[in-house]
Formats: structure tokens, sequence, C-alpha cells
């Protein structure tokens, strides 16, 4: 049986070792981190077509148990007006809208799958060399340790070094110059929104929530910020990023105040792209996810990107002769799509800026419920959520 490893615990390396084991490999886990974080990462939108990957993996329906179903996004003006309502989701089928989840979820969900199908991870495993060798491939771990495999699998994320590694020249991922700043909230009083997000056009930034039907509010908001260095951007305090929140969202109306002052379990990341990475595999290397086609959360497809990479490179590699043409074959397939969404995304942050002048503002007020009169019966971008791999047809492995 061929063996993978695969370097990054997070959505795309443990989905890719799931769907590998299907395809009849052995694959073994290797994360950086030293033990599961119970409350990291906040929470993330699993859109239409990644619940449909994790469908395949009979996960679909243990994961939709845990989150907000939330097919619809209502966006709001700094005045407390309602500008438009959108889908988040294909357009006229709310009930194939996406979910939105905690990511330690979604992360314990994927976790759960591979015990239960003897999947092995090893944690504190931190990646600090590849050598390949002519019918093998060893990852080295800083603490010392070394495994071979067929191949080697980067899920390592937007600063990955499976990336680097198979392309000294690519590219550092882009800083689109927001911060995502987030956690929850109990308001007193402050009613559900089932079924919707809430998006807030606020007077000097961007800001967003919903709340679940216990009356638990997930919140963020986009600030602007200059590039930081990353070890300082870490050891700012979460009271630090919530006092500047509180003065940029002072003017916003209820209850976005209200959130801030309730605000716990505060957490803050630049957000960086990676538009275009010209190289996704060398040799017995491959990457997949934030690794090659990092993706500001914007258009709320980065998580659901990784695990439709997950599916597409383990078919490939099911199905093709040598492991070389299935890494081409899976990044054929993938490319395209991959950097639709990435610009897509990009687009939609660019929106989120501070409105600007008054006159700016009031324009803004003015045309997009206009622009967003239809967009529930819009099916312009239902291809983004009806998006499958059929996992069960043969890859196309040919150029």
């Amino acid at each position: 049986m061929p063996k993978a490893l695969i370097i990054g615990g997070g959505i795309a390396g443990p989905a890719t070792a799931l769907f590998l084991q299907k395809a009849g490999w052995e694959a073994e886990l290797f994360e950086a981190r030293p033990q599961p974080e119970s409350h990291g990462g906040l929470f993330l939108n699993v859109a239409t077509n990644g619940l449909a990957v994790l469908d395949q993996l009979g996960l679909r329906d243990r994961l939709v148990a845990l989150g907000h179903h939330a097919p619809y996004m209502e966006m709001w003006s700094g005045r407390d007006r309602l500008l438009g309502t959108v889908p988040n989701g294909p357009a006229g089928e709310p009930e194939r809208g996406s979910v939105v989840v905690r990511r330690d979820e979604l992360h314990a969900v994927l976790r759960e799958a591979l015990a239960e199908n003897g999947i092995s991870t090893t944690w504190g495993a931190r990646l600090e060399r590849i050598d390949e060798h002519a019918d093998e491939v060893t990852a080295h771990f800083a603490d010392g340790t070394a495994a071979t495999g067929d191949i080697l699998i980067g899920g390592d994320g937007v600063g990955s070094m499976t990336r680097r590694w198979i392309d000294p020249a690519a590219p550092e991922p882009d800083y689109t110059g927001l911060l995502s700043v987030g956690g929850f909230a109990r308001v007193p009083g402050l009613e559900p929104t089932p079924a919707v997000q809430r998006m807030i056009f606020g007077a000097r930034g961007f800001f967003g929530y919903l709340v679940r039907e216990d009356g638990e509010v997930y919140w963020f908001a986009n600030p602007t910020s200059p590039e930081l260095d990353k070890t300082a951007f870490r050891r700012i305090p979460g009271d630090e990023w919530l006092d500047e929140l509180r003065v940029l969202h002072a003017d916003d109306p209820y209850p976005v105040p209200q959130i801030l002052d309730a605000a716990t379990e505060v957490g803050a990341y630049p957000i960086y792209e990676l538009p275009h990475v010209p190289h996704w595999h060398r040799g017995r290397v491959v990457a997949v996810g934030d690794a090659v086609h990092a993706t500001s959360p914007n258009a709320g497809q980065g998580a659901s990107l990784a695990l439709e990479d997950a599916a597409t490179l383990a078919r490939s590699l099911r199905d093709a002769p040598t492991h070389t043409q299935a890494f081409g074959a899976y990044e054929r397939l993938r490319r395209p799509r991959a950097e639709e969404v990435v610009a897509y995304s990009r687009a939609i942050g660019r929106q989120k800026a501070p409105g600007g002048s008054r006159l700016a503002v009031a324009l803004r007020d003015v045309m997009l419920p206009l622009f967003l009169r239809n967009a529930t019966k819009n099916t312009r971008n239902n291809h983004l959520y009806n998006h499958t791999i059929a996992w069960d047809d043969t890859a196309a492995t040919s150029a």
C-alpha cells in the first residue's frame, strides 16, 4: 500500500488523509502545534460546496448539527438601514445554504474521523527539511524525528514551507491591508438571527455578526492596519483589539457597541492572499489548500476550497498510473477554480474599506439597495456553490 506523509492538521490535511484512505492509500498526518486548540481560530463559513465534500466523507450532518445555518447575508448601513440581502449559497435554494461553525468544531469533527479510521496524527512535529530520493521522500522535523513515504502533501497553510520547497522562488502572500478580529458574546435581549448573518457598513469600519438560537453571538470586524511583524502581532492582547474596535464602532447602530462591550475569546489575524502560485508540485511533493491559494474570508470559501482540494487530489492519486500524472491532473482541475475564488473574494474585500467622505457613504447607501434589489434571485454566483467532485467517477488524469 503506498504511503503519503501529510504536513498540517488544519482542514486540508485531515480531509486529504481521509480521502486517501478511501482511495487505498496509507496516510500519516503531522501537525506543528503541540496539541489541539479547544478554542482556536474563532469561526468560519463552510459553503454549500464544502458541505457536499464532507457528505462524501459521511461528516456533513455531524458538522451541520453544530453550526448556524445561514443561507442569507443582510447588508446594513451605519445608519441602521437595510441595504439588501444576498444569498450565502445557491440563489433560490435556502435549504442548501452555507453553515457558520466554530473553527475548532470543524477541526474536532475531522480529528474524530481520523481516529475512527485509524489514521495517526503526530503533534508537535514542525517540518524543518524535506529530502527527496528516487523512490521515496523524507520529512525531517524540528525535534529530530523523521518520516518516510512515497509522497509528501503540504497542507501547511499560508506560510507553507512545502510551497517554498516546491519552488524556492514562489511568491510570498499578499497582505490585504485588513485584519480579521472577532470573538463571541452574549447580549441580554438580543434576538436570534435564524438563517441570517448581518453585515454592517459602519461609519469607520466593517462589522458582521450572527446570533444563535441559544443567544450566543459570533462577531467579527475588519479594521485596516499596516502590516505588522508576526511576533509583535501575536503579543497584542485581545483587550487592546477590543479597545480599538470600541472606538472605531462607537457611532454604529445597536447592537454593534453592545456586542463589543460583551465580547469574549477575542482573536485577531492579518488577512493574506495568494492570487497565483506558479508551481503546485515538484517531484514527490505537492501542496493543497492555503499553501497554494490562500484566500481572504470575504467570500466564505477558504475551508470549502481546501476540502475540494482534498477530494480532487485523492481521486487523482487513485486513478492515475503515477504520482506525477496525478499531481498534474489535480493542479489542472483545481487551479482555475481556486484562482477565480481568490479574485472574487479580493473584490469583495475592497468594499469593506472605510466609507470615506459623507458624500461617498451617502452614495453607497443609495446605490447598494439598487444593486442588491434582486440579489436573492440572482443565480450569477451559483456555480461557486454548485461545484461538485464526483468521487465515484474516474478522474481525468491525462493532459
